[in-house]
């Protein structure tokens, strides 16, 4: 029970702070650092409970490479599912009692991900889906590759979370950067009709990444 909490607040940490950074206007260089230096501290804390995925597409890829068994994936991925939703609310709720009309680039005020209007520069489905399958496989490789090194067991939190950091600068103009379909669900769920319609695309592409990254990871890594 402790993991799947550890795996619930961890979430909603990253949501608060990830999301929160879009939400206020931080722009590419906020949002990109505040998701990144956000995830380098949730893995310092909760990282020795849980492994601090707080990331469905991490917890695919953990199952796949065999670090994770079938029953811990579901409760991880309902775990990291709430927590989003829970972080959502809470910014939700920040946004709603603003002064003033809170709304990011996307123009939502909860950090949405979205492509075509909902894009910073009009991209098509096809296009974010390559995107974030691309940047989700680069992402979990960095995690899985990092996470087994026992040598750098002190720093794995730090370059983790540059490795967010740095697909938050490549993909936040394009869609928002996803990389995580519990992030992405919950902030379509409180930002509407617009979102919730394109939020397919940001549960299958980290996911197939995910998948993407586990197999790289196996056949050129792990087995070399």
């Amino acid at each position: 029970m402790k993991k799947y909490l550890a795996e619930f607040i961890g979430t909603a940490m990253l949501v608060i702070c990830g999301c929160g950074a879009a939400a206020s206007g931080a722009g590419l260089v906020g949002t990109s650092l505040a998701f990144g230096v956000s995830l380098c501290f949730i893995a310092y804390l909760f990282g020795g409970i849980s492994g601090a995925h707080v990331n469905p597409a991490v917890s695919i890829a953990c199952f796949l490479d065999g670090s994770l068994d079938a029953g811990d994936l579901g409760a991880y991925i309902m775990s990291q599912v709430f927590g989003a939703l829970a972080g959502s609310g809470i910014l939700k709720l920040l946004v709603v009692m603003a002064d003033e009309d809170i709304t990011d680039i996307r123009g939502t005020g909860v950090g949405a991900n979205g492509f075509g209007d909902n894009s910073a520069i009009g991209i098509n489905f096809f296009s974010a889906l390559l995107l974030e399958v691309i940047i989700t496989c680069i992402f979990v490789l960095i995690v899985l590759r990092v996470a087994n090194d026992n040598s750098l067991t002190q720093i794995a939190p730090i370059l983790i979370g540059l490795g967010l950091t740095l697909v938050h600068l490549v993909g936040f103009n394009f869609t928002g950067t996803s990389v995580n379909p519990a992030r992405s669900l919950s902030a379509a769920i409180f930002s509407g009709t617009d979102a919730l319609s394109q939020v397919w695309v940001f549960i299958i592409g980290p996911a197939i990444g995910g998948a993407l990254a586990a197999i790289c990871y196996k056949k050129l890594i792990k087995e070399a």
